[in-house]
């Protein structure tokens, strides 16, 4: 096929350049708000981290918020909704993670079209198993009824599910990559699918440019599309804890999602990063690139690609990271290796792309 009929996250309705043009000039205005003089209340960690902190006198409060976005199409289509609810959890707790924080508590936002008890039951039971799994309290929240703003794949099923979650993290231990040198190795885990981000792009080509519905169970599957797609995000807490509880002197923690192993690059230091060694590609990304003609620039960039959440440590202490992440039950290896460049691009050398900014091109 060729490449004017590839599919793209673009030609899915999904516009990164404006978003990303829109962003900076909300960060701009919303940086004014910001208390000067340091102290309490001071906010610790400029834009662009997966979570900030905010002085608490001395205590860091971790703050984050995040959606499952078109997931909730997902499980509208199959009817199903008791697991989506991790999905929320596991996108906010995770990026938690990536300042050095331990996970405390969230809250969340419904948006729907029609409050139906069976549904926000069942989202609710997701909710839960979520924050049983990263050991946090789930407070409160708000349901707010908006039939006139939520639209949904099912007349009167619409919602949107967004949360925002607190921890906490000594000052003194904040971790953004700010050591990372030459030579650091890359440990990635294993994620679950496709997780939360590039559903738009997973739909348009799954049930919109094929003739597969939710049910279709293509040969490479070893389940339904719709039990496939809807697998839920991975929680990286207990393994990440014990990790940092062990005393191994982790560098850097990077979530991967939207952008992929791009998010590599949301350190602190001026590095480069090469990726030499991937798991296979999961069956549910080989058959989103087969039947969309997707490039391996626009899926890198869109999708996860198998590996969920990377932590960065020396050489020497590969091991030990590996061993805790398999004692959780999740699968890690040595991926790939810092390396020394100043435009912090991102190099995956078994399929020759080079990422900077916010897309990878072919080396």
């Amino acid at each position: 096929m060729s490449s004017d009929s590839d599919a793209t996250y673009e030609s899915a309705g999904i516009n990164v350049d404006r978003a990303g043009r829109a962003l900076n000039r909300i960060t701009e205005r919303l940086g004014q708000t910001w208390p000067t003089g340091g102290g309490f209340g001071s906010v610790v960690l400029p834009w662009g981290y997966f979570a900030n902190i905010v002085d608490l006198g001395g205590t860091g409060l971790a703050i984050t918020t995040d959606g499952v976005g078109s997931k909730v199409l997902i499980a509208q289509m199959m009817d199903r909704y008791d697991t989506i609810g991790i999905d929320c959890v596991a996108m906010n707790v995770n990026d938690l993670l990536c300042v050095g924080a331990k996970p405390v508590s969230m809250v969340e936002y419904i948006g729907v079209q029609d409050p139906h008890p069976d549904v926000l039951d069942a989202i609710s039971i997701g909710l839960c198993d979520g924050a049983k799994q990263a050991d946090v309290s789930i407070p409160g929240g708000e349901i707010s009824q908006l039939p006139e703003v939520i639209t949904g794949y099912k007349v009167g099923y619409g919602f949107d599910l967004v949360g925002m979650a607190v921890g906490t993290v000594s000052l003194d231990r904040v971790i953004v990559g700010q050591d990372l040198c030459e030579g650091d190795a890359i440990v990635g885990i294993e994620s679950n699918g496709i997780h939360s981000n590039g559903l738009t792009l997973a739909r348009n080509v799954l049930f919109e440019q094929t003739n597969h519905t939710v049910e279709s169970q293509p040969a490479t599957l070893s389940r339904i599309l719709g039990e496939e797609l809807l697998r839920p995000t991975h929680i990286y807490v207990r393994e990440v804890m014990d990790i940092l509880a062990n005393g191994i002197p982790v560098k850097a923690m990077i979530h991967i999602t939207g952008d992929g192993f791009l998010n590599l690059a949301r350190v602190k230091a001026k590095v480069g990063f090469r990726i030499d060694c991937l798991p296979d590609m999961m069956p549910i990304f080989s058959l989103i690139q087969k039947e969309g003609a997707i490039t391996d620039e626009e899926m890198f960039t869109v999708f996860n690609m198998g590996i969920g959440f990377c932590i960065i440590v020396g050489e020497r202490d590969v091991d030990r990271v590996v061993s805790v992440v398999q004692d959780h039950g999740k699968r890690a290896s040595r991926i790939g290796t810092v390396i020394p460049d100043e435009q912090r691009r991102v190099f995956i050398a078994p399929h020759g792309l080079v990422g900077e900014g916010k897309q990878f091109s072919k080396n």
